[in-house]
């Protein structure tokens, strides 16, 4: 068995049984994040047996604010499936979540493909069909959040499910970087950003993540939704909570945990 099988194997029992694994850096301090990255695929390769269908990507630890909070200072990716594409409630036991975290995210819903290296911020607007904010609940399969960049990568990059508002735009209406989320928790006022937090510009992160995901021979795709990066900080969540973003000028996402 390879190195790839073995942790995708362990991460994978560990999202179905709903608990947690030790780091894997801690267990062997020679994987490196190619290393991670086909650990990640061969995870994602057993959800996909298992009836799961990709309908997307996403970057994470894209912003100062999650990489200072989390120990990890340099972008990952992750995939996104229909099985953690959630319309409603968020179903804590349903989707075995861990420890989630909330985080307020610009959606881009691509009607174009995007297929790396070369392509540029504008090559991202082109193909994308609207724009939409977005909750990503991210989550951790290693224990206690004690993750480095090797553990978050093969982790899927620690997404759990996630929420796309029903309000979208074009992306051609709105000067991106100055889109300005602020979001409540409990209807209390929890956090406030704006897309220049990542990468200086969503689309940006979105042409990192089409360069990036080239290298591996993956495409965005038509059809994809792309969660471009955390514009706050993560927020833990529990049954109960209720977390509402505003993308202002765009419109509004929820996020109740059940």
């Amino acid at each position: 068995m390879s190195i790839a099988e073995k942790y995708g194997a362990e991460l994978f029992n560990a999202l179905r049984n709903r608990n947690a694994v030790d780091p894997l850096i801690a267990r062997d301090s020679s994987l490196t994040i190619d290393d991670a990255y086909a650990i990640s695929l061969d995870f994602l390769a057993r959800r996909r047996k298992d009836g799961e269908k990709v309908v997307g990507k996403k970057i994470g630890v894209t912003s100062k604010a999650v990489q200072d909070m989390l120990g990890v200072h340099q972008p990952d990716f992750g995939f996104l499936t229909n099985w953690m594409h959630v319309e409603g409630d968020i179903d804590v036991d349903a989707k075995a979540l861990i420890a989630p975290r909330a985080e307020a995210e610009i959606a881009f819903l691509l009607k174009d493909s995007l297929n790396g290296p070369g392509v540029t911020a504008e090559d991202v607007i082109a193909a994308t069909k609207t724009i939409a904010p977005c909750f990503e609940i991210v989550d951790s399969r290693i224990k206690d959040w004690q993750i480095g960049i090797v553990d978050t990568v093969a982790d899927n990059a620690s997404c759990g499910v996630f929420i796309i508002g029903d309000d979208h735009a074009d992306p051609r209406d709105h000067d991106l970087p100055n889109l300005k989320v602020t979001v409540t928790k409990n209807g209390e006022p929890l956090s406030e950003g704006l897309g220049s937090a990542v990468q200086g510009n969503p689309a940006q992160a979105v042409a990192w993540l089409a360069n990036t995901l080239g290298q591996y021979g993956v495409t965005l795709d038509a059809g994809d939704a792309i969660l471009s990066g955390s514009l706050v900080p993560l927020e833990p969540a529990i049954k109960g909570d209720v977390f509402e973003m505003e993308l202002h000028g765009v419109g509004r996402c929820t996020a109740k945990f059940v």
